[in-house]
């Protein structure tokens, strides 16, 4: 299923963040710190990796929030198949995860997550980190 807040676009010019998580609870926490952090962000969820892949599809999102563990596979892979992509490739990603285990950062580290973060720890600074990132590589 995909949702888009659409409260929070507040217009069609805005960037998008998309928050990859099949826990209505996490999800809920992600957009928030998201809305705190990007105030002018609009916020679309898809709680699958197949969900995810169609949203893709439609929109490039300026930022992915991804769990990694999901109904149909793994973030970690799914992080992976992006880097392949050279359309995906240069999608911020950050795995946010109740468990990150060894092998979910390798894959992580292979695919150039830019953090794999514990649900707990993940906050605002994380977002700003990533998008300035994105934003001085396009000024290079």
């Amino acid at each position: 299923m995909l949702m888009t807040n659409t409260a929070a676009s507040g217009g069609q010019g805005f960037e998008t963040c998309l928050i990859v998580e099949d826990s209505d609870f996490d999800c809920e926490k992600l957009a928030r710190v998201m809305k705190k952090a990007r105030e002018q962000m609009r916020i679309e969820v898809a709680s699958t990796l197949e969900s995810a892949r169609r949203a893709l599809k439609k929109k490039e999102p300026a930022l992915i929030l991804l769990d990694n563990n999901l109904p149909d596979g793994l973030g970690a892979d799914f992080a992976l198949e992006l880097a392949k992509d050279p359309k995906m490739a240069d999608i911020p990603v950050i795995m946010v995860s109740d468990w990150p285990s060894p092998f979910m950062w390798e894959k992580a580290a292979t695919a150039g997550v830019a953090y794999v973060l514990s649900k707990t720890e993940f906050d605002g600074r994380y977002v700003h980190d990533v998008l300035q990132a994105k934003r001085d590589r396009k000024t290079i």
